[in-house]
């Protein structure tokens, strides 16, 4: 598998219209397969539509808190550096940077 790593627990930082939100995502494989989950303003919600292709990472994530909406991911990875931006539906884009909390164990 080439690219690189993008497992462990990011801590996100949005800038929205309506201030900064900060989140915390944690990305893992199970059977192959890239999952995960974000948690913020006291909900935890499962990632949809994640695909890591190189140094590009994506998903789709619904949110009831502030308000609902849904949400799509669109990011780049410089080692443990996560920056992009997020979208819901017709709104502006937020800008996202994240930082890796830990990394996995590697064999």
């Amino acid at each position: 598998m080439s690219g690189t790593s993008v497992e462990g627990i990011w801590d996100l930082a949005i800038a929205t219209p309506i201030g900064r939100i900060k989140a915390v995502v944690e990305l893992r494989r199970e059977n192959g397969l890239l999952t995960g989950t974000a948690r913020g303003a006291g909900e935890e919600v499962p990632l949809s539509e994640l695909t890591h292709d190189g140094a590009r990472l994506s998903w789709k994530q619904a949110v009831t808190k502030p308000m609902r909406l849904n949400l799509a991911f669109d990011m780049t990875i410089h080692e443990n550096t996560l920056t992009g931006h997020s979208r819901a539906g017709r709104l502006p884009a937020s800008k996202v940077t994240g930082q890796r909390r830990d990394r996995p164990m590697t064999a």
